[in-house]
């Protein structure tokens, strides 16, 4: 299958020039994906509702590509505060408790200070 491309619709995927997520089956790389509502451009306040917000995001990407969270076997979180990271993990195990994909977590600064949390994955489709 040729490489397929997949937009959240979000104005920052043209005006940086990238995408949501790249489907090269059987692989599908989702970029990193931060808790923003594409639907009305707002920031939910506090860690936990953007963590929620970015597995929302990243779930339909994956579904666009035809892929399911279940299929993430790699997952890479980024916060300015490694701190609140433990606050997010209610959220990440509700998201990925069954799945288990190897994990990474990194503090660093993101693009805005009001960003919390980013997060991007790597899923492997089953066939």
């Amino acid at each position: 299958m040729p490489r397929q491309l997949i937009s959240s619709g979000s104005t920052f995927e043209a005006d940086i020039g990238y995408s949501r997520a790249v489907r090269q089956d059987p692989w599908v790389f989702v970029s990193g994906t931060t808790g923003y509502d594409y639907a009305t451009m707002t920031l939910a306040e506090g860690v936990e509702a953007q963590a929620e917000q970015c597995l929302r995001n990243i779930d339909a990407a994956l579904r666009q590509a035809g892929a399911t969270m279940a299929d993430v076997v790699r997952v890479t979180y980024l916060l300015p505060n490694a701190a609140d990271f433990p606050r997010c993990w209610p959220v990440l195990k509700r998201w990925f408790g069954d799945v288990r994909p190897a994990a990474t977590m990194l503090s660093v600064p993101l693009m805005k200070p009001e960003m919390r949390i980013e997060i991007e994955v790597t899923a492997l489709k089953q066939r």
